[in-house]
């Protein structure tokens, strides 16, 4: 006999017990069902299941929001509002960071301020630099949304760290790189690649000892930084629906990643089914990231060639120009080669990006150029924040030839 109800009812009733699970409270199961009225009338049962499984995982997501309790209304209204997609916020990152809604971040991209390398970088020593930086990582977490990526540049310093010593003796290489590293996995995040920014031939004479041309004189420039790449996947044991009926009848399958919890679909029903009888496996990531296998959201061949070794060369951003003056009105710019990379390898049109450290907004004009939501968080508005803007409206301007004026939507938080 053939089953003529409607088929988001199917997987309702399929569902329910499971729902019931999800949604403990009855008004929040109520409100759920009736969202998804609208689908009663259609037939097209893949989008329907798009449709069912788009809206339980923002019911889901909600849920998980409304456990942090010290949202900013100011700065949450801020970041929803729907605008040009230029979103600039005047704050301190961790402050403004602490505002935003849990798991509401996309991608997260930037360039850290680097220990006491510039004069509004200034720490007492090197742990209470990296105690600073562990905070943000931390809230980092939190605000991005799970299963997804941050892309953290930095470059390894030469300098004293304090601790010791505050003579020229106390100098030292500082391996960055690596304390990074390990302060992202005990926040956490899974380290997964690091690529190394080759910045080209050295200019500096630094370390060069060509009048002691004899063993243990010789130390190389640095002339790179990392492009380190951490996952977030935070365990989490929601039932998520099966991709193939849509349907919440599934168990836990083994953990593909540490922390990235999969499924089992063991509705026998089931439009997919293996020779063996076992149903689709599936987490919440390939939830997201098959679902939109499209032609739309290719990744061009050329860019994918660019960056299928782990060294890249990348020319250094040039900021002086032959009148000596900073062009970009920031002292530690870094190129749009690396938002460019993290945003169009780690994201989809119309997501949020944000750049905790914002500067000269490179990553923020690189998202909105590549049709995502550019949001940057930068401290030193009196000394950065009217080049930095002129920065953002000529480069938005010319390279998205609009007639348009870009609006660019700001806060003051500080």
């Amino acid at each position: 006999m053939i089953d003529k109800r409607p088929y988001i009812e199917n997987i309702i009733n399929i569902s329910r017990p499971y729902l019931q699970e999800t949604f403990p409270i009855k008004e929040r199961l109520e409100e759920f069902l009736q969202t998804l009225e609208f689908l009663k009338p259609k037939t097209n049962r893949k989008e329907i299941i798009d449709h069912f499984t788009g809206i339980y995982i923002d019911f889901v997501k909600k849920n998980y929001q409304n456990q942090y309790k010290r949202t900013n209304p100011k700065i949450v209204s801020f970041i929803e509002n729907k605008d040009d997609g230029v979103k600039i916020i005047w704050g301190h990152c961790l402050d403004v960071m602490r505002g935003m809604k849990s798991e509401s971040i996309h991608l997260m991209v930037t360039s850290p301020p680097y220990y006491n390398a510039r004069e509004y970088t200034q720490w007492k020593n090197l742990n209470t630099y990296l105690e600073d930086m562990r905070m943000v990582i931390r809230e980092a977490y939190r605000i991005l949304d799970n299963h997804r990526v941050f892309v953290f540049n930095v470059g390894d310093i030469f300098d004293n760290d304090n601790i010791t010593t505050k003579s020229t003796w106390g100098k030292r290489r500082i391996p960055l790189g690596a304390y990074f590293t390990a302060m992202f996995e005990e926040e956490g995040f899974t380290f997964v690649d690091d690529f190394i920014w080759d910045k080209g031939e050295v200019q500096s004479e630094r370390h060069k000892n060509g009048n002691k041309p004899y063993p243990f004189y010789q130390y190389p420039m640095n002339c790179y930084e990392h492009i380190l790449i951490f996952h977030k996947h935070r365990n989490d044991s929601t039932r998520y629906p099966c991709p193939v009926c849509g349907c919440l009848k599934v168990n836990g399958n083994a953990y593909s990643e540490i922390g990235l919890k999969s499924w089992e679909c063991k509705n026998l029903a089931c439009f997919e089914r293996s020779r063996a009888n076992r149903g689709k496996r599936f987490s919440l990531k390939t939830i997201t990231t098959q679902g939109r296998q499209e032609e739309k959201f290719a990744i061009d061949q050329d860019f994918i060639k660019k960056w299928r070794r782990d060294i890249i060369k990348i020319n250094p951003v040039i900021k002086i120009n032959s009148k000596g003056e900073n062009t970009l009105g920031h002292t530690a710019p870094f190129p749009s080669t690396i938002p460019e990379f993290a945003i169009k390898m780690f994201s989809y049109p119309n997501e949020l990006i944000l750049d905790p450290f914002g500067g000269s907004f490179t990553s923020v004009i690189t998202a909105k150029q590549l049709g995502r939501v550019g949001i940057g968080i930068e401290l030193n508005k009196d000394m950065f924040g009217k080049s930095s803007m002129h920065n953002v409206h000529q480069n938005l301007q010319s390279s998205l030839s609009s007639a348009k004026k870009i609006q660019i939507s700001e806060i003051d938080l500080l």
